[in-house]
């Protein structure tokens, strides 16, 4: 496996547009992405019980199983629209089918932004047709940028895997720095791959990659209306993944790891990247659920934001994770620094801990001896900003 430059439009067979159709008061804002042939397509959605329209109208494409597009726009949620968010949603899959020559329902629809506020569908369906024009192979970076809100840097990553069957490729963009405590996936991620692949196995290590990334990684505990990931596998590689799976599966998840870490560094208003390891418990969903409530603790993650060495927080959390675990046989360490073992504190110098807990990573480690599984939750601080972004929103 190896890194390369590129997004959703490194892999053979796809291209991309990203470009501003007026949704959002200023920036690139309705995103293209386009396989020259039909593909096999995958996907998660959010659990939420108010889902936008995008969400269930894209149910229906996964459930199918084919795909030629997905059109996303940025800066409306299109969610809590009532009936007419549900024909406005239909209307972009439309018009990019009747430019694509393709049925509607082979169109992932995706929306993302503010709440309850109607879709300038009329301004969406003109952007449709300038970013049909602009399809690349190089527009790859235009629709990371296009499907941003308050993100600060687009993400895109891209990977090769050298196989005995051959190259393949895998692509992928997200956004997402709130409002993000995934159930399913998160955010909005879009994936794209040339390999040759069913699409009940593409479902089934789509899901396995979400499960070590996107379900590892919260913001704020909040999980959105609009919340997919989607995958694409055109076949234009030529190889057959299947003797390979397991190799796949592991390409996919690291590549989802990766987006997942940007977008934890990028979570709104904060100064630092957080990585939760818990080890030693007896199953791998205790310690991602143990780790999850650390990361999500207001207070251990504004203790971060000021540098404060304070482990108590982070085992109250611990305590509260709804996990049997023994506290004499947990040990805490904050960058590499054990500060609690045995069921007391130790002796480490707190001045110098507070001023390396100033890195753009802090890593929180806990071994609770109990076991043989492990996970890893990626999060960020909380600070002044986070609260002046969001209180400032949508006005």
């Amino acid at each position: 496996m190896e890194w390369i430059s590129g997004s959703v439009t490194a892999p053979r067979g796809f291209r991309a547009a990203g470009v501003r159709c007026g949704v959002k008061s200023q920036g690139k804002d309705l995103a293209l992405i386009v396989s020259d042939v039909q593909a096999v397509v995958a996907g998660m959605f959010t659990t939420n019980r108010a889902a936008a329209p995008c969400v269930r109208y894209s149910r229906h494409v996964i459930e199918a199983g084919i795909a030629r597009a997905i059109v996303a726009n940025s800066g409306n949620a299109n969610a809590a629209t009532g009936e007419e968010g549900f024909v406005d949603n239909v209307r972009m899959a439309q018009k990019v089918a009747q430019l694509l020559e393709c049925p509607p329902a082979q169109v992932v629809t995706a929306s993302t932004g503010i709440i309850g506020r109607r879709l300038p569908v009329e301004k969406i369906e003109a952007g449709i047709e300038q970013a049909m024009l602009q399809l690349s192979p190089d527009g790859g970076s235009a629709a990371a940028e296009a499907i941003m809100t308050t993100d600060t840097a687009p993400k895109a990553e891209a990977l090769r895997l050298n196989l005995p069957g051959g190259e393949v490729r895998i692509g992928g963009i997200a956004k997402g720095a709130g409002m993000i405590a995934p159930n399913m996936a998160t955010m909005l991620c879009f994936l794209t791959t040339d390999a040759q692949i069913a699409a009940p196995a593409l479902q089934q290590v789509l899901k396995d990659a979400v499960e070590r990334s996107f379900h590892c990684l919260t913001i704020d505990s909040d999980t959105s209306t609009n919340d997919m990931v989607v995958i694409l596998a055109n076949g234009q590689s030529g190889v057959d993944v299947h003797p390979y799976l397991d190799d796949f599966q592991m390409a996919l998840e690291s590549l989802c790891v990766r987006l997942a870490q940007r977008i934890a560094r990028d979570g709104e208003g904060a100064t630092k990247l957080v990585e939760i390891e818990v080890r030693g418990a007896p199953t791998f969903t205790q310690a991602r659920q143990m780790a999850k409530t650390v990361a999500e603790s207001p207070l251990v993650k504004t203790a971060l934001f000021g540098n404060d060495p304070n482990w108590g927080r982070i085992l109250a959390a611990m305590g509260r994770s709804g996990v049997d675990f023994d506290p004499d046989r947990a040990h805490i360490a904050l960058q590499d620094t054990l500060v609690y073992a045995d069921g007391k504190p130790t002796a480490f110098d707190a001045q110098d801990l507070h001023e390396r807990l100033k890195a753009e990573k802090v890593t929180i480690a806990i071994d609770l001896q109990q076991g043989t599984e492990h996970a890893t939750v990626w999060t960020c601080d909380f600070s002044y900003d986070y609260v002046r972004i969001n209180a400032e929103y949508s006005t």
